[in-house]
């Protein structure tokens, strides 16, 4: 094993990962200026590559999500209007513009509506190759965008792709977990699943006077969803220690409670310390201890991205979380990649903490945790589901036969690069030269300069090294009562003797508000009352997904002597 990966301890079995990656995300660009970088999730696929975690894992690159997959979720009247405007000419959609919450936040762009393709079919597909057993872990760092809702656009985030993958996995799973490590309250999810059981929401999210202005800890679900969304509001500068004496007693017990049969964790990087947006103070390490510990629960993953504007740490943390489902631990220093100037002067894996003030004093955290955990005690253990027949889609064809057509392929044309692809390198093989230079296999004498390395022989380093981006800025989009009161709680904070609803260190916040039914939330197909999605109907009610087959990409690490935009 090269020294780059080390296996983990206490890994009793292997887990099968299908990685997603499509090479166009990285060519898209939100504008001058922009904090939202879609080329971090290239400058992390070129960590992954030359860390060489393409051995461990089977890598596709998905089909593009077409507007009737978008439809399961979103209105008809908006993936239209996605897929229309263009810069050229989106003076003639000023009005629509303003409707669906395009322009400021969440610009309008060169191939905005094939970005929001590929980041939903990377989810769809890796949710339905987790529902068919074609794997045990799906990544997806392109997904991940919890903001948007079902006719609107909001914090950088266009199509909701966690919610269509959320639906295709109920149509094989009754109860789906998801989790939120985002900086930012997952309001789009939540506001999706609000009114059912099927779907669990945990998210840990910055509240206050913060993007999104939703996810109090009074906004627990309504009517048969009440109690199956919970929210941990944290206060600035939160440290690993604080953040895992939290995350691991809430997950543990929602585990125990809900039991759900898929996981759906939402790996958003704004959360590390030093973020451009983000106000918390996590390591790499704290941050992927979330990775480690959900994945310790051997149900079916789902790993996407979301919120991270700091390039060099997003890329970082992602890889290493990568290597982490993968069962191993990259090494510390980064190797030679295309973007290898942008980690100086260290050129070291870690995302270290700073040292910013915790704002989380354990007496408050202790509260806090308190009253979720009552919540969910709320809820009396694990919903029913009745059974019913799962619905036949073009897609299971398709994953259950990938290789269909093989026989139509000349015996003398080579085999299609996804079949090879699609093997992993076995245990205790050698490749790529990974074993050159050991038991002195090679001549001594080295094919580079000798001024490249340093007196002491190691190689010498190179290089030198209104929304959502307004952090005080509050919106009254949201589903839960939040959504409509931090405005008035705001307006009316002069009253410095006046408690807020969030002064949990107050006895009063011992016993949460019920939480009262809110109009105006975003809705699917399936609804109910008031517009929030609903999907409580047996599994067969639920629109599914019709990604077609993945297609893999060539499992080489990439060599592009592109220069990426200087951050």
């Amino acid at each position: 094993m090269s020294d780059k990966m080390v296996p983990l301890e206490g890994e009793n079995q292997k887990k099968r990962v299908c990685y997603f990656f499509d090479s166009d995300i990285g060519g898209f660009h939100y504008g001058p200026g922009h904090p939202m970088k879609p080329t971090r999730i290239r400058m992390c696929h070129s960590l992954v590559m030359n860390y060489g975690l393409y051995k461990k894992m089977e890598i596709f690159r998905a089909k593009p999500a077409t507007k009737r997959e978008m439809t399961q979720f979103h209105s008809d009247e908006y993936v239209d209007f996605l897929s229309r405007i263009t810069p050229s000419n989106m003076n003639s959609f000023i009005k629509e513009q303003h409707k669906y919450n395009v322009g400021d936040d969440c610009p309008v762009f060169d191939g905005l509506f094939d970005y929001c393709s590929i980041s939903a079919g990377g989810s769809m597909e890796g949710a339905a190759r987790l529902s068919r057993d074609k794997c045990d872990i799906a990544v997806n760092w392109a997904g991940g965008l919890h903001h948007a809702k079902k006719s609107e656009a909001s914090g950088f985030c266009y199509v909701n792709d966690i919610v269509l993958g959320i639906l295709e996995l109920l149509r094989y799973h009754n109860r789906v977990l998801y989790i939120d490590i985002d900086v930012h309250h997952g309001d789009g999810v939540e506001e999706a699943f609000y009114t059912t059981d099927r779907v669990m929401t945990v998210s840990f999210h910055k509240y206050g006077e913060y993007f999104p202005g939703t996810g109090e800890l009074r906004d627990v679900g309504v009517m048969k969803g009440k109690y199956y969304a919970l929210n941990f509001p944290l206060r600035d500068g939160i440290s690993d220690d604080n953040y895992k004496s939290v995350f691991e007693p809430v997950i543990r017990q929602v585990m125990e409670t809900y039991d759900p049969s898929a996981i759906v964790l939402q790996c958003g990087t704004d959360s590390l310390s030093g973020d451009k947006l983000g106000c918390l103070n996590l390591s790499m390490r704290g941050h992927a201890n979330c990775v480690k510990f959900v994945k310790s629960f051997n149900k079916p993953l789902l790993l996407l991205g979301g919120g991270g504007y700091t390039m060099r740490n997003v890329s970082r943390a992602w890889a290493y979380e990568t290597g982490l489902a993968a069962g191993v631990e990259l090494g510390p220093d980064i190797p030679v990649n295309e973007y290898y100037e942008y980690f100086g002067p260290d050129y070291e894996l870690d995302v270290k903490s700073s040292n910013a003030e915790d704002l989380n004093t354990p007496a408050y955290l202790e509260r806090v945790k308190r009253i979720v955990l009552e919540n969910l005690r709320h809820t009396g253990g694990a919903p029913s589901v009745q059974m019913s027949d799962i619905p036949s889609m073009p897609i299971d064809e398709a994953l259950d036969d990938p290789n269909q057509d093989e026989e139509l392929i000349s015996p003398d044309s080579r085999r299609p690069r996804r079949l090879l692809d699609s093997r992993r390198q076995a245990e205790g093989g050698l490749s790529d030269s990974d074993d050159e230079g050991e038991g002195g296999r090679r001549n001594h004498a080295s094919h580079r300069d000798r001024s490249s390395h340093d007196s002491n022989g190691t190689n010498r380093k190179f290089g030198m090294g209104g929304g959502i981006m307004a952090s005080g800025q509050t919106s009254t989009h949201g589903a839960g009562p939040s959504g409509h009161t931090t405005v008035a709680q705001i307006l009316s904070s002069s009253n410095a003797d006046e408690s807020t609803a969030m002064d949990v260190d107050t006895s009063s916040a011992s016993v949460p508000p019920t939480p009262v039914e809110t109009n105006g939330t975003a809705a699917m197909e399936v609804t109910m009352e008031n517009g929030t999605a609903s999907v409580e109907p047996a599994p067969e009610t639920i629109a599914p997904a019709t990604a077609a087959p993945a297609t893999p990409v060539p499992t080489v690490p990439e060599t592009s002597s592109e220069t990426a935009p200087v951050q």
